[in-house]
This record gives C-alpha cells, structure tokens and sequence, in this order.
C-alpha cells in the first residue's frame, strides 16, 4: 500500500520570523503517530533553518528547484543538489508549472534536474501538468506523457523507483480552481498506466500527487481517490491550522 505524501510548497513567501511561525505550528499539530509522510519546502534561504528546527519531527524538509547543470561550478545563482542535500533536503520538486511558464524550461531541462537531484539521493517530485488551452482542446493526455517521457528517455524507468510524480493542472494553481476529483484521478491513474507500462512493478508502488487549490474543504474527496497519494499544496500549506487539516485529511493523523 501506498503512503500517502502531504508536500507543502511555500514558494516565494516568508520572513525567518515568518518561517519559524509557521513551522512551529506544523510540528505541533502533527505530533503523533502518523499514517502520511509530511514535507515541507520554504525558499533556500530558509533550508537549513528549517532543517535544524524540524530535526527530531516526522516532518521532512525539500527544495523548490534545483541546478541541473552540475554538481559545482560556474553558475552563478543556482543552488546544485548536493548543496540540498548538505542543508538536509530529502526531496526537490523539479518541473513546477511556474518554472516552466515563467522561466522557461523545457523538458530536456526538467530531465536533467531529476537526474541531478537522484545523483545526490534526493527524491525528485516530478511536476507535470497541462495549460487551460490544452485541457479546453482535450490535449491533457499528451502534454503529460510528453512531460513524462522526457524524463523516461533521460534516466530510464528504473529511476521512478525513487521518485514522486505530481500532477499539477496549470489552470488549478492559484486560480481558486480545482480539478474534479473524477478529472484527477483519471489523470492520474493514466500517468500510473504510462509508468506500469515500462515496469509494472514501480508503475504500482509510485506515488502521485495532486496540485492544484486543494484546501482543508477539498482534500479529503480529492485524497479519497485511488490514484491520489496525497498532495502538493501552495497557498493552504503557509497557514499552519490549513496545512494540518490537509494532513488529517490524507489519513496523516490517527
């Protein structure tokens, strides 16, 4: 059986007052036996901070991007993944929509990001999603599996092993807009099929979240999918109170 993940994705918010605020409140409404796994990933600047306040919690600490270029070097402004994993970075989330559309990666920049967090024992989570102009044109299934099999030709199935795919459909996020949990669990369980396809064994054992406005309101029906392992969440997981209920509703809590 899958456990559930419950990713928090505070992206380019906070002060360390802020941070340690919010962080406390986590930590102290997740402080029992719990059923899910629970991430957070602030800004860089904020990582080892994190880190250290979040050490002897179930809580687990992740990045927001990471260098694919390389492991040190001339790259000026980028942070490479063994950097993450020295502040205590299990996981880094790789292909988020905003790094796509704002900054302008392409899949081959996506793939190499994945492979370059693995190279450090980093768990990538593996963003893929469509715009509302391909979800309106019924293009969905293929702007996915374009996303997914460009991941596939750099590193091989065998790299999902150690991997999360989170499904996040760019017309859901920040917009107030949720896909139906009908809509994410049919994705979802198609990105599974692409997966089991090549090795049916990870295809059954990985994990696949969804991203896109979920909220205490929404997280339980969305969770209640089979295909739905839990969750990337944005604005929810910078209110403490919100990100807890979305914990407890993924079965984190008993």
């Amino acid at each position: 059986m899958r456990r559930k993940l419950v990713a928090g994705n505070w992206k380019m918010h906070g002060t360390r007052a802020e941070a340690a605020q919010l962080l406390k409140g986590i930590v102290e409404g997740t402080d029992r036996l719990l059923a899910a796994e629970l991430l957070v990933c602030p800004p860089f600047v904020y990582l080892f901070e994190a880190a250290a306040g979040l050490r002897g919690s179930t809580v687990a600490v992740g990045a927001q991007d990471v260098c694919g270029e390389a492991q040190q070097g001339a790259y000026t402004g980028e942070v490479s993944a063994t950097m993450l994993a020295d502040a205590g970075c299990r996981y880094v989330i790789v292909g988020h929509s905003e790094r796509r559309m704002i900054y302008g990666e392409s899949d081959s920049r996506v793939a190499a990001k994945f492979k370059a967090a693995q190279q450090a024992g980093i768990v990538p989570i593996l963003c893929v999603g469509e715009t509302a102009a391909a979800h309106d044109a019924g293009e969905t299934r293929a702007v996915v599996r374009r996303q997914l099999e460009a991941v596939f030709d750099a590193v091989g199935i065998a790299a999902f092993a150690s991997a999360v795919i989170a499904y996040e459909p760019v017309w859901a996020i920040g917009t107030g807009k949720t896909a139906t949990p009908t809509h994410a669990q049919e994705v979802q369980a198609y990105l599974r099929t692409l997966v089991a396809a090549r090795d049916a064994k990870i295809g059954a054992s990985l994990r696949v979240l969804y991203g896109g406005s979920v909220k205490p309101s929404n997280a339980a029906e969305l969770f209640s999918m089979p295909d739905v392992d839990g969750g990337l969440i944005g604005g929810a997981s910078l209110a403490s109170d919100d990100f807890v209920a979305i914990c407890r509703a993924a079965g984190r809590v008993h």
